[in-house]
């Protein structure tokens, strides 16, 4: 796990997380949104590598969802995930078009960077947005 964070998607993930922080995602969830580019199925497979999980074994999905559990915040010792940040995650996938194919097919289709780039950024923004009112409306809630 040290090596991941020391890694350069760790880096990277690290220089996200202030932007997703108020999402209620650390730099771990960073590096799976970052892997999720090439598709979204790939963001379990970035989770796994960030928690040191082999992949291919049996049991290696129940020891993710054991390691998400058991994450906790090295700052506070508190738990790093809770069903919120599910939520808050869950919303995020729900609106944002990460896929570099679809982004490829649209650029195909338009005949420029244009269209790709505003859908890019329009719905990142828009799930930005959405996953930080359920997450921070969560918060106030108590939940």
């Amino acid at each position: 796990a040290v090596r991941s964070e020391e890694s350069l998607a760790g880096t990277i993930g690290h220089g996200i997380e202030p932007v997703l922080r108020p999402l209620g995602f650390d730099w771990r969830i960073g590096v799976g949104i970052l892997a999720s580019l090439a598709a979204r199925e790939v963001f379990v497979a970035g989770m796994s590598c960030v928690f040191s999980v082999e992949d291919g074994e049996e049991t290696g999905f129940a020891r993710l969802q054991t390691s998400l559990a058991d994450a906790r915040d090295t700052t506070t010792g508190e738990r790093s995930y809770s069903p919120l940040t599910g939520v808050s995650l869950l919303v995020f996938f729900c609106l944002a078009c990460q896929c570099i194919a679809t982004l490829a097919a649209i650029r195909r289709e338009t005949g420029s960077w244009r269209w790709p780039t505003f859908t890019f950024v329009y719905m990142t923004a828009l799930a930005w947005l959405a996953s930080f009112v359920v997450y921070q409306g969560g918060q106030a809630l108590g939940f």
